[in-house]
């Protein structure tokens, strides 16, 4: 497995990953496209291809500080799921030696309990802060999202840290 960065839109298979993306995920919690493209070069910021064997299976979008990785999005191909894409591209992360951050929707429903599960049995521990994620479209309130950290749970003040970084750097400029 393979993490390709892209750092502009030209490249030959954002149009695939963002299509993905946007099958992936809902609408308020996508991106506006100008502001992806103004991020794509920020230094933190890891728009990163998953490929296997040189054929593209996934993506993974995050954040990486000297003290933590976030991750703001992850999604496998619906045709690639299952086959341990997911496992493997956390586990190519947890190398970096780092916090690993991420935010799941409440448990509402089957789906929700199953990605719990999922990122449990790779070693993410549910946090419990009251979290609500900025909103990345205006007219929609922020939402409320579950915190999951690997390998420990995070201290009040890494929480805050956290949430101070997600504020005013990963969302900056977000509602553009």
């Amino acid at each position: 497995m393979e993490l390709v960065r892209v750092k502009n839109c030209k490249d030959k298979n954002y149009l695939e990953a963002i299509n993905l993306y946007k099958k992936s995920f809902p609408f308020h919690e996508q991106r506006i496209e100008k502001s992806q493209l103004e991020i794509l070069n920020n230094e933190d910021y890891r728009f990163s291809l998953i490929y296997v064997e040189n054929s593209f299976v996934g993506l993974v979008l995050y954040w990486e500080t000297n003290d933590f990785i976030y991750i703001e999005h992850l999604a496998i191909l619906e045709e690639k799921r299952n086959l341990g894409y997911g496992r493997k591209c956390l586990n190519l992360l947890k190398e970096k030696g780092k916090t690993i951050i991420l935010e799941i929707d409440p448990l509402k429903n089957p789906i929700d309990y199953k990605r719990k599960l999922f990122y449990e049995s790779v070693g993410f521990i549910e946090n419990k802060y009251i979290h609500y994620h900025p909103s990345y479209h205006k007219n929609i309130d922020d939402h409320l999202l579950l915190i999951m950290t690997y390998p420990n749970l995070l201290e009040k003040t890494k929480y805050n840290m956290f949430f101070e970084y997600l504020k005013n750097v990963v969302m900056l400029n977000a509602q553009i």
